[in-house]
C-alpha cells in the first residue's frame, strides 16, 4: 500500500505513538489528547482518534457478548495491535466504518 501525499513526513516518534494508540488504546488516545505538541500531527492525529473509537468499542463487545468469557476481547486487542503495526510501518489504517465516521465528523 503507497503512502498518501499528506503522511510523507511522519517521524519514526509520530508511528510509534500510533503504535501505541492502538495496542494501549483508549489509555494512550487519551493522552495524546492531552499532549500540545502530539495532537495536531498529521499521522498521530489520523490514527489516534480511530484509536480511542476501537478501544471503545472493543470495551463495549466484550460486555455485550459476556458469554464467550473474554474472547471477543482477546480477539479485538490482536486486531489492535495488528493496527498499530501497520501504522508503525507508516500506512494509514482503514477500519471500516470507523474511519469514514471519524473523517466525517472532522475528527481526523
Amino acid at each position: 500500500m503507497a503512502e498518501q501525499p499528506e503522511f510523507q513526513e511522519s517521524t519514526s516518534d509520530d508511528r510509534l505513538w500510533a503504535l501505541l494508540a492502538y495496542v494501549f488504546t483508549p489509555v494512550i488516545p487519551i493522552i495524546i489528547l492531552l499532549l500540545e505538541d502530539k495532537k495536531d500531527r498529521p499521522f498521530i492525529r489520523a490514527h489516534n482518534v480511530q484509536a480511542l473509537m476501537w478501544g471503545l468499542l472493543s470495551m463495549i463487545v466484550p460486555i455485550v457478548l459476556f458469554f464467550c468469557f473474554g474472547t471477543p476481547y482477546l480477539v479485538m486487542w490482536l486486531i489492535g495491535v495488528y493496527w498499530g503495526y501497520k501504522a508503525y510501518q507508516g500506512e494509514l489504517v482503514e477500519i471500516p466504518v470507523i474511519t469514514d465516521f471519524v473523517k466525517n465528523q472532522g475528527w481526523a
